[in-house]
């Protein structure tokens, strides 16, 4: 099993990686149309609108909680010093 380097998804099956692809270490959800990975700036927004909906935090927590979730995963490391 993989782990999405973007959004920290296990990847059990091959409809889970981008574009179906296996050998992508990113999954369906941080996919852009084309096949490529969101940037840094597009997966901050679609982890934070996914705190708050599941979660019910507000705008401000749940961005926190993103970017800390975020710092973790080996997509990101760069953006944090």
């Amino acid at each position: 099993m993989k782990i999405c380097i973007a959004c920290g998804m296990p990847m059990n099956e091959k409809a889970d990686f981008a574009m179906g692809d296996e050998s992508k270490d990113y999954c369906i959800h941080c996919t852009n149309a084309d096949g490529s990975m969101h940037s840094f700036d597009e997966k901050k927004e679609s982890m934070t609108n996914f705190i708050i909906k599941t979660q019910g935090l507000s705008r401000e927590d749940a961005q926190l909680v993103a970017l800390s979730m975020m710092k973790e995963l080996p997509a990101w490391k760069n953006h944090f010093a």
